[in-house]
């Protein structure tokens, strides 16, 4: 061929490796595509698969494991040029090699983010290392999330969006061929990489279950009496809980020997009320107190389960307020001496 033709050959084949290219890749400088034998179709797939149960409680905080597999695979070879001698034959061959591993994904950087308030992602980026064509991650990639505790039952999708490297293209060159060895001294390969993103969809499942709150609390305390607590509870949740029973741990100022009362079947909605006979320390400052509550109760699959911590917010009130024995007895005698005092006046006035 003579120079006008190899140079029209060099031409085209630039720019038709410049209209194969995505519109931001920018061809590497130093990197000849001239002498680019081949043209890889294919490359990296990144398939993610969360490990274990998907479905949580509202209020959970929980780690994720992700499972991330290589299922990228090459689809074809194009030929850009053919060897004119031996030392290109071994150019060609080299070049062949190393567009094998155009389907490895390098340095990936896996993030999770999550669109709904209702779940918090807690974890930044994870680096999830490299992975060859066909393989799975040597441990999952993990992520901690957190569920609100007012969140509603239902399927939440999380965004994975993984982010690497891959071989995109491949040159060769060299000095000279040596029959003697079959090699070509002075080899050099020049790797062109680009950057790839891959997103994919996450589920995580926030199951239907009873949940309980506190909507009224009624009933007066007061240090060395205390008094009877009427708390109503309500099942803001998406099933029934059956064969309710409501437990307080009375912590200071607070003591009771009745610690458990009977709520019965509380459909989604329903309310019930349960009493509680509080003694109150006599030192107690007046002010107000939160009591710790759980709920036991069995749910539609027949298992026993125990609620989260649900908060009962009282007052213990000033001892001004009640009546003390000495009070109580100075006012009923200070009304007898009052009444005595009328009937004598209108005894004289007779």
């Amino acid at each position: 061929m003579n120079k006008k033709g190899i140079f029209a050959a060099v031409t085209t084949l630039l720019i038709l490796g410049l209209a194969a290219l995505p519109a931001q890749a920018a061809i590497p400088e130093n990197f000849d595509i001239s002498n680019n034998y081949y043209t890889v179709y294919g490359g990296p797939d990144l398939s993610a698969t969360l490990l274990g149960d998907n479905e949580f409680s509202r209020g959970d905080t929980v780690t994720l494991s992700i499972d991330m597999m290589n299922k990228g695979a090459i689809s074809g070879f194009k030929s850009e040029d053919e060897a004119d001698d031996e030392k290109e034959t071994v150019l060609q061959k080299t070049e062949m090699q190393y567009e094998a591993q155009s389907v490895t994904a390098i340095g990936i950087l896996a993030t999770l983010t999550s669109d709904d308030p209702n779940i918090k992602v807690k974890s930044g980026s994870q680096e999830a290392g490299t992975l060859k064509q066909g393989k799975d991650s040597s441990s999952p990639t993990k992520f901690t999330i957190e569920i609100n505790k007012n969140a509603p039952a239902g399927t939440y999708p999380l965004t994975l969006e993984l982010s690497y490297k891959y071989q995109n293209n491949v040159q060769v060159g060299g000095d000279e061929y040596y029959k003697e060895t079959q090699l070509v001294t002075n080899q050099e390969v020049g790797i062109w990489y680009e950057n790839k993103t891959q997103t994919q969809t996450i589920e995580v499942v926030i199951k239907k279950e009873p949940y309980f709150e506190v909507t009224e609390v009624k009933g007066e305390l007061y240090p060395d009496e205390g008094g009877m607590l009427y708390v109503t509870y309500k099942n803001v949740g998406e099933d029934p809980a059956k064969d309710a029973t409501v437990r307080v741990s009375a912590g200071d100022p607070f003591s009771t020997t009745d610690d458990q009362a009977y709520l019965g079947t509380l459909n989604p909605g329903e309310s019930s009320v349960a009493v509680f006979d509080m003694d109150v320390d006599k030192d107690a400052n007046p002010k107000p107190y939160s009591i710790n509550s759980e709920i036991l109760y069995e749910d539609t699959d027949g298992h026993d389960q125990i609620s989260d911590s649900v908060k009962i917010n009282t007052e213990v009130l000033s001892a001004e307020k009640s009546l003390p024995g000495y009070q109580i007895g100075a006012g009923m005698g200070f009304m007898a001496l009052a009444a005595c005092f009328v009937l004598y006046r209108k005894r004289q006035q007779e």
